[in-house]
């Protein structure tokens, strides 16, 4: 397994949904930052299952616990080791689909691919495990502070009720004041309705986050195979339930005209150089251009419906399953700190590595 991501910035996994502890290494961090456990916590807290009616049942504090790399509450420049104990799982929600391969889930690969595989709750597969890219995200935000560099996501879609796509248009701080993480009151209320309604019926729904990082100096990003925005889809798309990822104008550019697309250059009155337009999303040739790195990652509907489904066991005989347990009716609210997380982290990675390539 590849449990490791990043290059000078680099955090190792560990943990399965139902083990003792989730945790990880955080190596790279830079030295003298000083580590605001609260934050990191408060960081967890908003992805945390069971915050709100709308989320899993499942309860747990997620209460980070530092183990190495920090002296007095400032980081070494040492690998940081961290645990987050698993405090509430049920295991024996899980007895009776052990030897059945859900719907869309990753039971079969898994199987095939190991010859054994962790039932309870998906082991290392399940979402759960991404509690640590938010401990790396959370000490990644906290070094990025000293550049300027800010990263926020917002909960954009939810099954058909969507926002525009202009980031511009909203105040994205309104985000963390509803259960979906919208900055849109009145499409937040629609979206929670619909959750309310789908969650009634043992179904699920998708959705897409918009993430949006100011503040980003221009020269991050390595052509031909390091390009920024190759590395933060390799970083979106390693997230559970990601199904798609798009920046700046991306896959509207593909009906576009380039004389509509194209974003010409000029000079500030400060005498920066600057894009009259952003439809590249602040990145060109793979390289960031100074201007709003803006994103959107689409999400499928949660694959555990609390509805029969036909299936197969793992001898190949044809049943009907019907799961149960605590589950989402839908990722993208407690996603939203997770893409924010995964931005951070290659960010800084990104960051770290352009002061290497320049005297």
């Amino acid at each position: 397994m590849r449990n490791t991501f990043g290059n000078i910035f680099r955090l190792t996994s560990f943990g399965e949904s139902h083990g003792e502890v989730i945790g990880g290494v955080i190596d790279g961090m830079p030295a003298g930052i000083t580590i605001d456990e609260d934050f990191v916590n408060a960081e967890l807290a908003r992805r945390r299952p069971g915050q709100n009616a709308l989320t899993t049942d499942r309860k747990e504090k997620d209460r980070v616990c530092f183990l190495s790399g920090i002296f007095e509450g400032v980081s070494t420049g040492c690998p940081i080791g961290f645990v987050i104990y698993n405090e509430t799982h049920k295991s024996a929600d899980y007895d009776s689909i052990k030897d059945v391969y859900r719907p869309s889930h990753a039971d079969y690969t898994y199987h095939t691919k190991y010859g054994i595989r962790d039932y309870r709750g998906g082991g290392r597969a399940s979402a759960r495990i991404t509690i640590s890219r938010c401990v790396a995200g959370a000490l990644a935000k906290l070094a990025l502070r000293k550049t300027g560099i800010s990263i926020e996501a917002y909960t954009s879609q939810i099954g058909n009720i969507a926002l525009d796509k202009d980031y511009k248009k909203y105040n994205l701080a309104e985000a963390e004041n509803n259960a979906v993480r919208c900055p849109d009151a009145s499409k937040a209320a629609d979206m929670e309705n619909l959750l309310k309604q789908l969650k009634n019926e043992g179904n699920t729904t998708g959705g897409v986050i918009t993430c949006v990082i100011k503040g980003c100096p221009v020269g991050l990003g390595e052509p031909e195979f390091g390009k920024l925005n190759a590395a933060l889809g390799s970083a979106m798309l390693s997230i559970n339930a990601a199904k798609g990822f798009e920046y700046g104008d991306g896959f509207d550019a593909a009906s576009s005209l380039g004389s509509n697309n194209n974003d010409s250059f000029a000079t500030t009155a400060c005498g920066d150089i600057t894009t009259l337009t952003n439809h590249s999303g602040g990145i060109q040739g793979g390289i960031s251009n100074g201007s709003d790195i803006y994103f959107r990652v689409a999400f499928k509907p949660v694959a555990t419906l609390m509805m029969e489904q036909d299936t197969i066991d793992t001898k190949g005989n044809e049943i009907t399953m019907k799961a149960s347990g605590r589950h989402d009716t839908c990722v993208v609210p407690r996603a939203v700190p997770i893409v924010e997380a995964m931005a951070a982290i290659t960010i800084l990675d990104y960051y770290l590595i352009n002061k290497t390539t320049r005297m």
